[in-house]
């Protein structure tokens, strides 16, 4: 395969029939499957009229158009509103992230399948507008729909790295380091991914079977994603860090497993925590320290004030209770695991977002309302049970065709599929244990799952280069 844009011919092309026929080796083939998942993906998003809207919509219209550091949201994905035109129209975001996906899911199809129709794809993307929670993410004004791309743009850079040639490559990297900044938790599934990399070349190394994934490609973005989140920082606060808000996360988990209440009964007053005079009205859920306005979370100071005592209650915790913090943590990451109904939270918010949006995007606010979403016609109820079906069955899937293609010793077919369910497991226990178990945050990753399987499924699916 060669190393630049284009290797693989296609069939002699006339007509609309034989655009159709146009295979994704070639570049035609290639942008034109780019240009039809596009408007595919924004499906739902067109259906509603508007670009789908998230509670925490409104802390990155606030914090990338209003200039105003949130501690609890990346720079990243806020800076990308605003240098996107969001203040224009939240649509051009929608269609770059739109854009994003069409692209690697392009490259996927692509690496695994060069000899894949664009028209064989575009069946594929419908599908998967229509089966999953895809369409969802990709046209709401939120970072999840990058969960993924972190996921296929690593596994594309470690594994099928010589399909790509260095223009894709270099687009690829680019789309995955930002997508690794757009959301602290990408980053940290972005390091275990590339951990999980570093250990099969390990493995690969001794057993000499595997393919064997190169880590620059990988590496490479962590360390854009990282800088990015480090430079976005840097602009709004002129200080060098990470994230601030991670202990406020962790401490709400454990206040929702019963562990701060475990350890404010067996050390307050003495332990001096602040949290101790309120020990008697804390909320049970994390969703409820964390947002609700009379939380002592409130009174205590938010996300700033309470950053010490966190820190504090959660090293505490960790040392003094370590059998009960493990029990729960598998818990919580099963938990997450199950969870993926779509539709979190999707749902008419105007009594929330109305003053941030309409001091941020005023000429959008006529369309905003007038929204399917604003008018509560968006019914997920047999949506939700058909997506969680076919993430079920698509599981029930990977793990199958995992046993048969490692059985028949089919080496080179197992990557992906492989690769998607050691994402969705990691994904599962970084959210599930560091944030609490939501349906959203798996809900975001599990179509990777029926769109592996029909990947890899296909007859045609040979993936015979070497891959070094």
């Amino acid at each position: 395969m060669s190393a630049g844009m284009d290797a693989i011919p296609a069939r002699n092309a006339s007509g609309i029939s034989g655009l159709w026929n146009l295979t994704l080796g070639d570049i035609r083939g290639e942008a034109g499957a780019i240009a039809l998942l596009i408007p595919l993906l924004l499906a739902a998003t067109f259906w509603n009229g508007f670009p789908l809207i998230y509670y925490d919509t409104g802390a990155y219209v606030f914090e990338g158009l209003g200039g105003h550091f949130m501690v609890e949201r990346s720079p990243v994905y806020s800076l990308f509103l605003r240098y996107a035109g969001a203040g224009a129209s939240l649509w051009f975001a929608a269609v770059i992230q739109a854009a994003a996906t069409a692209f690697v899911v392009t490259q996927c199809a692509r690496a695994e399948i060069p000899r894949l129709r664009m028209a064989t794809l575009a069946v594929v993307g419908a599908s998967l507008v229509v089966v999953t929670g895809l369409p969802w993410y990709v046209g709401q004004i939120e970072p999840d729909c990058f969960t993924a791309l972190v996921v296929l743009a690593i596994c594309l850079l470690a594994f099928r790295a010589n399909r790509l040639g260095r223009v894709r490559a270099i687009v690829l990297v680019g789309i995955g380091g930002f997508a690794a900044a757009a959301h602290p938790s990408h980053l940290l599934l972005a390091g275990f991914l590339v951990i999980l990399i570093v250990a099969t070349r390990g493995v690969v190394g001794i057993a000499h079977r595997w393919p064997k994934p190169r880590v620059l490609g990988s590496a490479f973005v962590c360390i854009l994603g990282l800088a990015l989140i480090v430079g976005a920082n840097f602009q709004f606060t002129r200080q060098i860090f990470v994230s601030r808000a991670g202990a406020s996360f962790v401490f709400a988990r454990m206040l929702q497993d019963g562990i701060v209440m475990r350890l404010l009964d067996d050390t307050c007053p003495k332990s001096g925590y602040r949290l101790c005079a309120y020990r008697d009205s804390l909320p049970p859920t994390a969703d409820g320290w964390l947002w609700t306005p009379d939380s002592p979370f409130f009174t205590l100071g938010h996300f700033t004030g309470t950053a010490a005592e966190s820190e504090r209650i959660v090293r505490d915790a960790i040392l003094r209770y370590p059998s009960l913090q493990l029990k729960a943590a598998i818990g919580d990451a099963a938990t997450q695991f199950a969870r993926f109904r779509t539709g979190d939270q999707i749902e008419p918010q105007e009594w929330v977002l109305y003053p941030v949006l309409a001091r941020y995007l005023p000429g959008q606010m006529r369309a905003y309302l007038a929204a399917r979403q604003q008018r509560g016609e968006i019914d997920f109820r047999v949506m939700g049970s058909l997506h969680v079906i076919v993430g079920a069955l698509s599981l029930i899937g990977l793990v199958l065709f995992l046993g048969f293609a490692i059985s028949r010793r089919r080496d080179r077919r197992i990557v992906l599929p492989g690769f998607v369910l050691a994402a969705l497991v990691g994904n599962a226990i970084i959210c599930g244990v560091l944030s609490g178990p939501h349906d959203r945050y798996q809900s975001r990753l599990i179509w990777l799952a029926p769109f592996a399987l029909m990947i890899s499924l296909r007859p045609s699916c040979r993936v015979d280069d070497h891959v070094t």
